[in-house]
């Protein structure tokens, strides 16, 4: 299961960074580094209690509403995380490739390394912001589309969306571009859903 879970996590990396390495390939290549034109570099924090609490208030807004439209709204056997069912402790590594590589890295790299990156070059950044978060959000709804009622589509839409938009903003405003502080907060996030799983919580 170990290497099962980290193989699909590294393909699935290697599919969200296809468009983008692509893209930097032909427009800044000469320029700056493919990783650092993703924003994946080490975050430069100006005042650390502040970038703190808000990494705080972010991740539990990120938690609380997805958990609540997830457990009460949702089947939890249509979500990702349902392989760690029952499993405990043998799926933790598992768990932690799914939760900060397969859709922790990958998302990030692609909504808020490449897409906010490239849209608030072009526009501005709320504009930019605005439209990845919307981007992430429908992705998250499409998902889903075919197993729930189209209500709770547009609630997950809206809840991923507007977490999306605050992990744009927190890296860009409280991070100087980089998308390590979202990486962090959508690993954590995702591997608290795969230990409500494992240990069948809920």
């Amino acid at each position: 299961m170990v290497l099962e879970s980290a193989i699909s996590a590294i393909i699935q990396v290697i599919i969200f960074s296809v468009i983008p390495f692509i893209w930097w390939f032909f427009s800044a290549k000469k320029k700056q580094s493919f990783l650092s034109w993703l924003g994946l570099q080490k975050p430069v924090i100006e005042n650390k209690g502040n970038y703190f609490l808000w990494s705080l208030f972010i991740f539990v807004l990120f938690v609380v509403p997805l958990f609540t439209i997830t457990y009460f709204y949702l089947d939890s056997s249509i979500l990702a995380s349902n392989r760690f069912t029952g499993l405990g402790f043998s799926a933790f590594i598992p768990a932690l490739f799914y939760a900060f590589v397969q859709t922790g890295l990958s998302e990030e790299l692609f909504f808020r390394g490449f897409l906010l990156k490239r849209f608030m070059h072009k526009f501005s950044f709320q504009m930019g912001n605005i439209m990845q978060s919307l981007l992430f959000g429908i992705l998250h709804g499409l998902l889903l589309f075919s197993f729930i009622p189209f209500g709770s589509v547009m609630l997950i839409v809206m809840a991923t969306g507007f977490t999306g938009y605050l992990m744009g903003w927190i890296n860009e405003r409280k991070s100087n571009g980089s998308i390590i502080t979202s990486w962090g907060i959508h690993g954590i996030a995702n591997l608290i859903a795969s230990f409500v799983a494992m240990f069948n919580m809920l």
